[in-house]
């Protein structure tokens, strides 16, 4: 195992209120696993992710997160990230710890990139050659796990898909797990060995891709697969979405947290005494 969280519970005081938005999280990653956190933006991801790096400043965090492996992200806008005054071969020198032109080369190369990316600034690159970047970066870190935080929101999807390819590519080359955080399960159900279905600061459904595809057992996990783009679809059948919104983290409701937007939803989903969504089977 290389990393086990367990309970994971993250807070905020905003105006005087309490806010939640991550809660009771557990779920576990093993050495060159590919796991997957999928759901709507604001559901938590990005904070559970962040978390797990350290990276949360001014929250009240309990639960366990044991295993200490090193960790290195891809975040989802690189424009944002990278830093625009300096060129590309100084930022991954960064992440290397050393100014080695051969090594920064090399780097670049096996993110499908011209070694005179180097002496390139990030405003003279693409969207898809800046993630390359950020890959590379990741790469030159040497990490146990790599989080890909919603890594190809921005990207076309041919470019998305070679980005995606190449992360798992390069992380399976050098041994290392992968953490795809991302809304999108037809890109979980290409790039994921296991995913993590979260809603509202929770982890509501998870297990093995292929089960968890086959047979989604949460209203809300069966949302999340009616929304993905069908192929085979008829002819002007409109696409599939879930009704509503993620409602905000100082205002979950009592109950299950989804029970307002779900089709399904019985009188008990909405009492303070919820435990167990009764359309899943134990």
């Amino acid at each position: 195992m290389l990393l086990e969280v367990k309970n994971l519970r993250i807070a905020f005081k905003v105006e005087g209120r309490l806010s939640v938005p991550v809660r009771n999280v557990s779920f576990k990653i093993d050495k060159g696993e590919r796991v997957a956190i999928v759901g709507e933006s604001g559901c938590g991801k990005s904070l559970t992710a962040l978390s797990l790096g350290g990276l949360v400043d001014r929250a009240q965090i309990s639960g366990t997160i044991n295993g200490k492996p090193k960790i290195s992200y891809i975040f989802q806008n690189p424009m944002q990230s990278l830093n625009p005054v300096m060129r590309v071969g100084a930022q991954i020198a960064e992440s290397l710890g050393r100014n080695d032109k051969k090594e920064i080369e090399k780097l670049l190369l096996d993110v499908a990139l011209p070694p005179e990316t180097a002496k390139k600034y990030p405003c003279n690159l693409s969207g898809g050659q800046q993630q390359r970047v950020m890959i590379a970066m990741a790469l030159a870190a040497e990490s146990d796990l790599i989080i890909a935080d919603e890594p190809t929101t921005a990207l076309d999807v041919i470019t998305q898909k070679e980005v995606l390819d190449l992360v798992n590519r390069v992380a399976k080359e050098r041994g290392a797990a992968v953490l795809l955080i991302t809304h999108n399960l037809g890109l979980v159900a290409r790039y994921s060995d296991t995913v993590n279905v979260m809603y509202a600061g929770e982890i509501v459904e998870s297990g093995r891709v292929e089960t968890v595809l086959k047979n989604p057992r949460h209203p809300y996990t069966q949302g999340l697969a009616a929304a993905v783009p069908r192929l085979d679809a008829p002819k002007g059948v409109a696409l599939y979405d879930i009704k509503g919104t993620v409602p905000a983290p100082t205002d979950w409701p009592t109950g299950c947290a989804f029970s307002p937007r779900c089709p399904k939803a019985e009188k008990s989903c909405f009492e303070p005494s919820f435990s167990c969504c009764p359309h899943v089977k134990n």
